[in-house]
Parts: structure tokens; sequence; C-alpha cells
């Protein structure tokens, strides 16, 4: 889901609207039962020592708990005539990142891992002194096959009031601009994409 009223940045918004950017959820069983990809905001009550990573560490093995359950239930259910033993069948968690209340999980089939690499992830912060963890993204690149995607899970700055729309452009735009990913992994000498608009396919979670 694209953020509508991003219009600060026209270089940002025409990229934005090319064909490389996904700007609803997949609805073909295909694309659905290939990954999953969960995105929450506001995991953890927004408090000091949450904002500053002192307190509630084990949610994210809770929700990733959650999801691994309802994932795997439900790829039985789409599956009726398969092996439900199969390991192929069942999704396995690729990454899974906090920053303080945004939460990012990206899931795929097990039979996918193997054609899985350079799995990176890249957390700009844009709250507090526009600094820190309770507004921004964490964003998880891969590349599947021969292919690179990038899944950026946003909270921007709330608020209906005057200026509000403006804070969230300018949100946007930080978040756009300050997300690195290495584009070297020691291995080979193939130059990795290092912004998330130099990704093949980009979903924006917001």
């Amino acid at each position: 889901v694209m953020w509508p009223g991003l219009v600060s940045s026209t270089k940002i918004l025409n990229k934005m609207l090319s064909s490389n950017v996904v700007t609803d959820f997949p609805t073909s069983p295909e694309q659905v039962n290939i990954t999953q990809n969960y995105k929450f905001q506001e995991v953890v009550p927004l408090t000091t020592p949450n904002i500053l990573g002192l307190k509630k560490k084990k949610v994210s093995k809770k929700w990733n708990s959650l999801i691994r359950k309802t994932l795997n239930r439900s790829s039985k259910i789409t599956k009726p005539n398969s092996d439900n033993s199969d390991p192929d069948n069942k999704f396995r968690c690729l990454i899974s990142k906090r920053m303080v209340g945004l939460l990012i999980s990206v899931w795929l089939r097990s039979d996918l891992y193997q054609h899985v690499k350079n799995a990176n992830v890249s957390c700009v912060g844009c709250g507090i002194m526009g600094r820190l963890g309770n507004k921004g993204s964490v964003s998880v690149r891969f590349q599947l096959g021969g292919t690179s995607f990038c899944f950026v899970c946003t909270h921007l700055a709330s608020g209906g009031g005057e200026g509000d729309k403006q804070i969230r452009n300018s949100n946007a735009i930080e978040i756009f601009s300050r997300t690195s990913f290495p584009t070297t992994n020691g291995r080979s000498s193939v130059v990795l994409p290092k912004r998330i608009l130099d990704h093949e396919y980009v979903y924006v979670l917001s």
C-alpha cells in the first residue's frame, strides 16, 4: 500500500509509479503460496524503555510462533491432496526484525530456501529527534533465483492536522534516501542493489 500523499519528491514519486513497485497485495494463489510477508505496527506500547530498546525482547518470538502455526496449518488446508508430512509444504521464516513497535516477518516455502541468497535488513529511524525508531522503517531484501525483492515495512507520523502530511512525506523521503544495503557479499564480484528502488520488485507496507 502506497502513501497517496507522497508528492514532495517528483523523482521518488515517478520511480514509485513504475512497474517494479507493487502497490497492493498479491491476489493469485500462486503468489500467495510462495511467500508470505507480515507487517505489524505498535506491537509494544510506545513507552520510553521500549523506544530505547530496553524491554519486550520476546515480542518477536511470540508473533513468529503464531505466524508459523497459522501458515503451516493453512498450507495443509490449501493442499488437501498433498502429503502434509512433506517438509517442502511448510513455510520457514527467512528474516524477522523488530524496531520498537514495528515488526516485519518474511516467510518462504521450505523448498525455496536453497534458491535464496543475499538476505539483508536495513532499519531507518525517523521518530524522536529524527532518529529514534518509534517512527521509520524496517526493510528486508533478498534474491530469489535471479530476481531481487525488497519489502519495506513503515510506520509514518500520524495525525490529520496542518503540517502532518508534510511530516509523513518527509518520513517517506528519509526512508527512501537512508535505507541502504551491502552491495557485495564477500564471495562474488556481482554488484547487489544498494537502495530500495534499485531492486526489481519493491513492496511497500504502510
